[in-house]
């Protein structure tokens, strides 16, 4: 009897934690009433603080002063007759039941303080992402509005560059300039909210910025800086077709541009390739790095790069992959559709 009362309750603590614990109190509570059993062993109290244990953790601090509650009947009871055993027992249970109190909350706190922490990190990536999105809205404001400013000033000059133009033709010329005015205008007042940080001095008369955006003929003055700065980078590129459109250029440079800035921060000194290849639908792109030569710099992890560098490439209809090269480097593949949703030829 001894040993098989405890035993009963062991397949049942993991599962059934209270059953259990109900088990082994009803046992110490009823076990000096049976015939020739008149006292509670040293087994049965061990099952029922072990069961008292696990179901107080689980089911927290409300379940585990009441099993307390209920146990100190059974040892009150049944060893009352030396008043410093139940005493004992009493103050170990509510250690036990204290122990199990505090370990609940901070288990409880542990878990908030995690799913806050999660939450928080996706906050932060949400933020990153719509930080990314509005600065490529106002670079793609500057590539449209340095085009729609050239429509508007070749319009206007072309009665002068062409003095034989009928007049019809020369008000068409008129309509198309005050047309493109029109819609710098209304390009501005639309994007204002992104563009609020425009200098006076880079903007034409409507207020929109005329300087155009890098593209890919700026690449190989990037790379430049990037070795004046000590790295060791080698570019593949040929020469840039003329029809590659501006935002493509624009997104091919900012992917390279963060590729280097990446490799850099996170592998100092490790041999960067950078190849850049134009297909007739199509620009490639391939930065790949080595391990790095000596220990990054102390910082925090993964920066949000990435999460910009996707956001350029799906904006166009393309795709990015990031992630481990061979040898323990790092590669950065994209490939930008030259016609696509918003980057038509």
């Amino acid at each position: 009897m001894d040993e098989r009362a405890p035993a009963a309750v062991r397949p049942l603590r993991r599962r059934y934690a209270l059953m259990a614990w109900g088990i082994a109190f009803l046992a110490v509570l009823f076990t000096p009433l049976i015939p020739g059993q008149n006292r509670v062993t040293t087994g049965y109290y061990m099952a029922l603080a072990v069961t008292f244990a696990v179901a107080g953790f689980r089911y927290g601090p409300r379940y585990a002063w009441g099993m307390w509650a209920a146990m100190c009947v059974p040892v009150w009871l049944w060893t009352f007759s030396n008043v410093v055993y139940p005493l004992v027992d009493t103050g170990l249970l509510a250690l036990l039941a204290a122990v199990l109190h505090a370990v609940w909350y901070w288990r409880r706190d542990r878990r908030a303080l995690t799913a806050q922490t999660a939450l928080a990190e996706r906050q932060r990536e949400r933020n990153a992402v719509l930080t990314e999105r509005a600065r490529i809205a106002r670079e793609m404001h500057d590539v449209v509005a340095h085009h729609m400013s050239m429509i508007a000033v070749r319009a206007e000059t072309a009665p002068y560059r062409v003095p034989e133009l009928p007049e019809p033709a020369r008000k068409e010329f008129a309509a198309l300039s005050e047309a493109a005015r029109e819609s710098l205008t209304d390009m501005r007042r639309l994007l204002g909210v992104l563009r609020s940080d425009i200098p006076a001095d880079a903007s034409d008369e409507c207020g929109v910025a005329l300087a155009p955006q890098p593209g890919l003929d700026d690449v190989g003055e990037l790379i430049e800086t990037a070795r004046r700065a000590g790295a060791e980078v080698a570019l593949d590129m040929p020469e840039p077709a003329p029809g590659v459109p501006g935002s493509v250029g624009l997104a091919a440079y900012r992917i390279v541009q963060e590729s280097l800035s990446n490799a850099a921060r996170h592998a100092p000194g490790a041999r960067i390739s950078v190849t850049i290849e134009e297909k007739p639908s199509s620009v490639r792109i391939s930065v790949v790095n080595g391990p790095a030569a000596g220990l990054p710099p102390p910082g925090r992890g993964a920066g949000h790069g990435l999460s910009g560098m996707r956001e350029r490439a799906v904006l166009l209809g393309g795709e990015l992959s990031a992630g481990p090269g061979p040898g323990g480097g790092f590669e950065v593949g994209a490939v930008l559709p030259v016609t696509g949703p918003a980057g038509g030829a």
